[in-house]
């Protein structure tokens, strides 16, 4: 029998059923995934029974991975925050770490690259403070995949490179081929192709065991594609015939559908018929697992090999299927957002309609008691009738607050739905005609790559703008969430610099900025990143190209509070406008190069302040520009 300290056999049992389920999870969570959420659904209601917080965080983050694969970005992001936050319950740095590197994937794959490298870069600054060097070279690897992703190849390789460095100092794990994969295909995408044959080669060596298949045919088909694209053709279809292979051997229907579609690519040069036959499997195979998003990859090279062979009504057949596809699979998030907003403002208002009835209830059953007391005296009715006067005066001005917020719930739907149909239809509706004339073959390469530059800005600023009537209905519907601390604006600020440098500095505008770095604020963090890239945002927006931005902040010692101002030498505001500017009301005008907006990113800006205990104004000279003030709490 062993003296000292032990955990509970309670405890043991609760972690060694735990690790076992997690064990099934992880080897169905890529091949059968309704067999790995049976798995995790269990553990989790173990995990509850034996009140074992960190098995209930472990289930949540393998179902949130699930999601992950399956394409729930925000399920999978929902499961990650509420690890993350028991974690933070229980202090567990090394949890902490694990659970913002998966945010920070989904924030990578959405394209949100900024929110990507502050997950990835939190992780980082975690593991490097508990010395956990197996996080810190996961960090570094996922990014340098951030880089990558915004094909800054050479950034993305010294990432890479200092990890690798790491790594010999570490026992081998899965991670380490990632970073193998990773360096062969920056090295492939700058055409250094002996030294991306030399990482996909080292990799593939140490990754042909059984537990490593599914990596070692990812690099396998890396390597694959050096050789395409050197035009040794015949060694990288053996190598991809040897990875389908060995992917239908372990039954990985992501590496399979890889390798024949990297087969197809390989052999369209070769005999596009057998292009063809590697491309119907591919579709085939992708449409039994439900995976929409390869199945409209397939659709998209199916429609190209047509065209190319002059079969435009077999590429327009295609390109139809997979407009069909898109429609009902990508806006289907969006459209369920728009429908639980609606779905929000009807219960409300519901809601409001059941009070009022309740009031009118009210008021009936007063007045009969007033009749009733009329026959008992003239004293008794007086003092009734005033007692009354003052109950049926609380109940009317409660009708009238009630009305209020019907009357604010029926302008949030105006708005949201003003919003929709104007800002969102039109180019919803252009970017479809875009679509046709390059579908029909009307335009020339230059003019086609032109066209989808537009769209490719047309969709962005459409994704914007819904990001931000979603952020505004919800708030309207649910308040304004706030969770303050003490933070340092000057961080904040220089971030959000960064990410908009490109933006200014295609207007060549200077942006100063003049902050102590030692300053302090009480405020949420998200709140004021949000307000201080709103308001820098629009002053590179309405500002002429040569122009200059300012950017300030000060301690004001009699009200104990922090001043903030954005200052620009742009068109300014008009007097017409100045009284209706952080309202609903006002129309938003076009940027100096006829940038578009909806003005609710002021409004936002006022409501977060406002729930911060702060204040905004501006001072506007028409054609000389704009100075926007708001105040936040000292700390």
């Amino acid at each position: 029998m062993l003296y000292g300290h032990q955990e509970p056999k309670n405890q043991l049992d609760s972690n060694q059923a735990i690790s076992a389920i997690e064990k099934m999870v992880v080897r169905y969570r890529y091949d059968k995934p309704d067999s790995a959420i049976f798995f995790a659904i269990k553990g989790l209601k173990i995990s509850r029974l034996k009140n074992d917080e960190y098995g209930v965080a472990r289930m949540l983050h393998q179902l949130g991975m699930i999601d992950d694969n399956l394409g729930k970005a925000d399920d999978s992001r929902q499961k990650y925050l509420e690890a993350l936050e028991i974690y933070k319950r229980l202090k567990d740095d090394k949890g902490i770490a694990r659970e913002n590197i998966r945010l920070g994937v989904i924030e990578k794959r959405k394209g949100n690259y900024d929110k990507a490298s502050a997950y990835f870069l939190y992780s980082l600054k975690i593991s490097e403070k508990i010395r956990d060097m197996a996080g810190v070279m996961e960090a570094y690897v996922t990014i340098g995949e951030v880089y990558a992703a915004q094909r800054n190849q050479k950034k993305a390789i010294e990432y890479y490179l200092k990890a690798e460095r790491l790594s010999l100092q570490l026992p081998f794990f899965s991670i380490r081929l990632n970073m193998y994969n990773d360096l062969g295909i920056s090295y492939r995408e700058i055409k250094d192709y002996k030294t991306a044959i030399t990482y996909f080669n080292m990799g593939i060596e140490q990754s042909n065991i059984p537990q490593m298949m599914g990596s070692h045919i990812s690099l396998t088909i890396g390597l694959s594609k050096v050789y395409a694209e050197l035009g040794r053709l015949h060694e990288a279809i053996a190598l991809q015939k040897l990875a389908l292979l060995k992917s239908r051997k372990i039954d990985n229907f992501i590496r399979e559908y890889q390798s024949l579609v990297a087969l197809a690519d390989s052999y369209r040069s070769i005999d596009i018929k057998i292009s063809f036959k590697y491309l119907a499997q591919a579709q085939s195979l992708a449409t039994s697992r439900h995976a929409n998003k390869q199945v409209l990859e397939v659709l998209e090279r199916i429609a190209k090999l047509q065209a190319d062979l002059a079969n435009y009504k077999a590429a327009y057949k295609a390109k139809e299927q997979q407009y069909k596809m898109a429609d009902s699979f990508y806006f289907k998030d969006i459209t369920l957002k728009i429908a639980d907003l609606q779905a929000q403002y009807e219960l409300n208002k519901s809601e409001v309609k059941v009070q009022e009835l309740k009031f009118i209830n009210s008021k009936q059953a007063m007045e009969q008691k007033v009749m009733l007391w009329i026959i008992l005296g003239s004293i008794v009715l007086l003092c009734i009738l005033g007692i009354n006067f003052f109950k049926i005066r609380k109940l009317n001005l409660l009708l009238n607050k009630s009305n209020t917020a019907l009357t604010t719930s029926n302008s949030v739907k105006d708005k949201l739905f003003s919003v929709l149909a104007h800002d969102l239809k039109a180019p919803l509706a252009s970017g479809i005609k875009l679509l046709d004339m390059i579908n029909n073959g009307w335009l020339d390469e230059q003019e086609k790559a032109l066209m989808l530059s537009k769209l490719a800005d047309q969709n962005a600023a459409s994704m914007e703008t819904l990001n931000l009537l979603l952020r505004w209905g919800q708030m309207q519907i649910n308040g304004v969430m706030i969770n303050q601390i003490i933070l340092t604006p000057f961080e904040i600020i220089k971030r959000n610099m960064s990410l908009l440098f490109e933006a200014a500095e295609q207007k060549s505008i200077a942006v100063i900025y003049d902050i102590a770095e030692d300053l302090t604020v009480f405020s949420d963090a998200d709140h004021l990143d949000f307000i201080i890239r709103n308001l820098l945002s629009n002053a590179i927006k309405f500002t002429y190209e040569g122009g200059e931005i300012k950017i300030s902040a000060r301690k004001e010692l009699l009200t104990n509070e922090v001043i903030f101002l954005v200052e620009d030498n742009g068109v300014g505001i008009s007097k017409d406008r100045m009284p209706t500017i952080f309202s609903t009301n006002s129309v938003s005008t076009n940027g100096t190069n006829n940038e578009k907006g909806t003005n609710l990113g002021l409004v936002i800006c006022k409501e977060f302040i406002l729930a911060n205990n702060g204040k905004i104004w501006v001072e506007s000279i028409e054609n000389e520009g704009s100075s926007f003030f708001f105040t936040l709490k000292y700390k």
